[in-house]
């Protein structure tokens, strides 16, 4: 059994929000790994791709999420499963951005929409 405590929790702050991560390989031996993402209003990630499905959970707020060919409308409490090889992009609310858990593996993939391999980001890792 592993604890990682709150004060042991890696933070990666990027242009588009703030990843804590609380659980991967790198950071308790975990197979999956569970980070919390905290965007600001209005902030959107680029359009890319994952090889490992992915599960948000948001907290607080509302986003709007482009996955594949669908555009989805969510708000505290909703979960998306967003399957391997679909491109996505999640745009935070403007008025009130949001909060979500996400897990994945601990080894899954990021890719630009042309196939350029990004890696293991370090939230993830």
């Amino acid at each position: 059994m592993t604890l990682i405590q709150h004060a042991d929790a890696r933070v990666t702050e990027t242009p588009n929000g703030i990843m804590t991560t609380l659980a991967s390989p790198t950071q308790g031996g975990a197979s999956r790994s569970l980070w919390q993402v905290e965007a600001k209003p209005g902030a959107q990630g680029p359009l890319h791709d994952f090889d490992a499905e992915q599960i948000w959970t948001w907290l607080t707020g509302a986003a709007t999420v482009e996955l594949g060919q669908e555009t989805l409308t969510v708000q505290a409490g909703d979960t998306v499963i967003m399957p391997p090889r679909t491109a996505r992009r999640v745009v935070a609310d403007a008025d009130q951005g949001y909060t979500a858990v996400v897990t994945a593996q601990g080894d899954a993939r990021a890719f630009g929409t042309d196939g350029t391999e990004f890696g293991t980001p370090a939230w993830i890792a």
